[in-house]
């Protein structure tokens, strides 16, 4: 019962939200239901920890490695809840189904971190991405419905794309390897990559919808549209956690490989990565919509999550973990201050930010903290992310990936502090005082907490990301 005890947490989540928007219940009752269940699905997750089986005829894999995500995506799930008290961006009428749909794309990714069969992977897949297509239009109109609506239609359109891509890839892997479990494909995937260049082909469209997922060029398009349509709750969620669900796919897959000459494989994931971080980057650099500069910056971060997985070994790919955890944190504390500031529900900009100080020093250090950790500044676990991304690629021998990911943090410095002097600089008319309440100063204050300490301290957690990654290699 423990190896499967996150997944019925989430799921009874699931069904008593659903009854619950069908009984109509005031927002206040649904929010305190939806927070304490998410506080027991963390624990349900921390408790399974150290738990090994299988499941449905092996397609389910429990392990190490899979508990350690499902702790980092339903601890994902509970600060995001917790960040969107009071719901200002959503629709009042759609409240309840928010809190719903949000837990049911929790629940697909929590299903992907322990899928280890095609066929399992692509439902979960859609599972948490169909929630979500409902998800991004539940945004107040206030004369932005075009904005949400295009949003909304955007994932959509670009989800299915994705969806189609990789459904096509594994019928070609399928039809090569005629097998679908992972464990089988990595006996003979490796062997026949030189024989079969149509393997090649089918390989990279299958990883398709897991780069839509990450964000990852060239399925990013879809990014800055729908962070700035969407409500500045959901942006958080989508701009967080499914990501680590698909660090942990991409993890298993490429791990299958290690020791293995991939060749032309690995090139095009190269190109991949290069282009996520210099075009992210790039393009994040001119923007003046917040939500708008963290999609691009996404876009750059799931290339440097890219170069640890090329590594192919224990080092890189426990390296991905710790960095996309960090990722999360340092992603959400941006989502916070957003979240706080656009009092509305409406988006921020950089003008919105001046003398955000005066107003609210705690957001205004908060942004600071996060801003700093995104530009990989010490003693932050943004910097000890890239750092160890660095030494993972210099044994692997990728210099030219070094020097390009070095380059392209630089760059990216400019802009998050940006961010940090818009929040800082001086203004005649700062604006009203932004109150924030005790528990969101809390959240705040954890989310410093952990940037800074995993950062301190980061051989605890690499020692943890390392012991999941050794059920794999």
């Amino acid at each position: 019962m423990l190896i499967f005890l996150p997944e019925c947490a989430l799921m009874v989540m699931a069904l008593v939200l659903f009854l619950a928007s069908l009984a109509s219940w005031n927002l206040k009752r649904v929010y305190g239901a939806a927070l304490a269940m998410a506080a027991t699905v963390v624990v349900c997750a921390v408790a399974s920890w150290g738990q090994e089986g299988d499941l449905f005829f092996g397609a389910y894999q429990v392990d190490a490695f899979s508990q350690l995500f499902k702790i980092v995506i339903t601890v994902g799930l509970f600060v995001v809840l917790v960040m969107g008290e009071g719901l200002k961006g959503i629709e009042q009428k759609l409240q309840p189904e928010y809190f719903l749909f949000v837990t049911v794309s929790a629940a697909g990714l929590v299903f992907l971190a322990s899928a280890v069969e095609l066929i399992t992977i692509f439902i979960s897949l859609e599972v948490s991405s169909f929630a979500l297509y409902v998800v991004i239009p539940f945004r107040k109109a206030d004369g932005r419905h075009r904005e949400q609506m295009e949003a909304g239609i955007k994932y959509v359109l670009f989800g299915a794309i994705a969806s189609g891509i990789s459904l096509f890839g594994m019928s070609y892997v399928f039809g090569i390897a005629h097998t679908t479990y992972l464990a089988e494909l990595g006996a003979v995937v490796p062997g026949l990559l030189s024989s079969s260049p149509m393997l090649i082909v089918g390989l990279v469209m299958m990883l398709a919808g897991f780069f839509f997922k990450l964000a990852l060029f060239p399925m990013h398009f879809w990014a800055p549209d729908v962070y700035q349509g969407a409500a500045n709750e959901t942006a958080g969620f989508v701009a967080t956690i499914p990501k680590a669900g698909a660090v942990a796919l991409l993890i298993r897959f490429i791990s299958l490989a290690a020791g293995a000459e991939m060749g032309d494989f690995n090139w095009i994931l190269a190109s991949f990565a290069v282009f996520s971080m210099v075009l992210g980057n790039l393009s994040a650099l001119v923007q003046e919509d917040v939500k708008r500069l963290l999609a691009y910056s996404s876009i750059a971060h799931a290339g440097y999550v890219m170069v640890a997985l090329l590594c192919v070994n224990s080092l890189g790919f426990a390296t991905a973990i710790y960095y996309i955890a960090g990722y999360m944190m340092m992603n959400l504390a941006c989502f916070y201050v957003v979240y706080h500031v656009g009092q509305e529900g409406e988006n921020v900009t950089f003008t919105s930010l001046s003398g955000l100080y005066r107003r609210s020093p705690m957001l205004a250090l908060v942004l600071a903290v996060g801003a700093f950790g995104m530009a990989g500044i010490p003693p932050t676990v943004g910097f000890f992310g890239k750092f160890f991304i660095f030494t993972a690629a210099i044994q692997e021998s990728l210099y030219a990936l070094v020097i390009i990911t070095v380059i392209n943090a630089g760059i990216s410095a400019f802009y998050y502090l940006k961010l940090v002097r818009a929040a800082y600089s001086p203004t005649e008319s700062p604006g009203d005082t932004l109150a924030v309440g005790k528990p969101a100063s809390l959240l705040g204050i954890t989310l410093m907490a952990a940037i800074l300490l995993v950062g301190i301290f980061p051989q605890f957690f690499m020692e943890v990301a390392e012991k999941a990654v050794g059920t794999l290699m």
